[in-house]
């Protein structure tokens, strides 16, 4: 049976980028995320934190997803949700997500992205004074941010976390507004 072709182009995008251990990765963020906590001493700060680091990464992310995935421009915003679970997750993260397109009047444009085998959470276990940590609030800036460089406006979500007992991480992602480029003469 073949696979799909996002799954495919997934495979090859992963080929074609320099890997780094795994572990050496999760162990390296794990670190981080410590160090935010202890710096602001507060779990919702370091949350949005983690989110504003992700948007950062995201911003830059995008021109080497551009460059070697060969994804070619998506057609809508559903095709958008399969590019990010098959091929940039796969890409970065060795990992392959499950897009769910959520069918609600108040979010038509939405989907949410489920990955059953998060590498962030590997070796990680929150204290109790840490529960509420988004601690994967990091994928949710990364997609917010890709996404606003090639002109989506995006709300992110984690909605569940496996580090909160959950079976999954799942991250809603609604579009909210399309950005158009406005060119300006250089005469003017």
């Amino acid at each position: 049976m073949a696979a799909p072709p996002y799954q495919r182009l997934g495979d090859v995008a992963f080929s074609k980028i320099e890997k780094v251990n795994s572990e050496l990765f999760t162990l390296t963020y794990g670190a981080i995320v410590v160090q935010l906590l202890k710096d602001s001493e507060d779990v919702e700060q370091t949350s949005i934190q983690l989110e504003k680091m992700g948007y950062n990464i995201g911003m830059r992310i995008i021109d080497e997803f551009l460059a070697k995935a060969n994804a070619g421009a998506c057609n809508d915003f559903k095709e958008t949700g399969e590019v990010i679970a098959k091929v940039a997750f796969r890409m970065f993260l060795g990992v392959t997500a499950e897009c769910r397109h959520v069918v609600d009047a108040s979010a038509p444009l939405a989907f949410h992205l489920i990955l059953v085998d998060n590498p962030l959470v590997d070796f990680v276990e929150l204290p109790e004074h840490c529960s509420t940590l988004g601690y994967c609030n990091l994928l949710c800036g990364v997609i917010r941010g890709a996404l606003e460089m090639v002109g989506m406006r995006v709300e992110t979500k984690l909605l569940k976390d496996s580090l909160w007992g959950d079976e999954h991480t799942e991250i809603s992602v609604s579009l909210k507004e399309i950005i158009h480029e406005q060119y300006h003469d250089d005469d003017e």
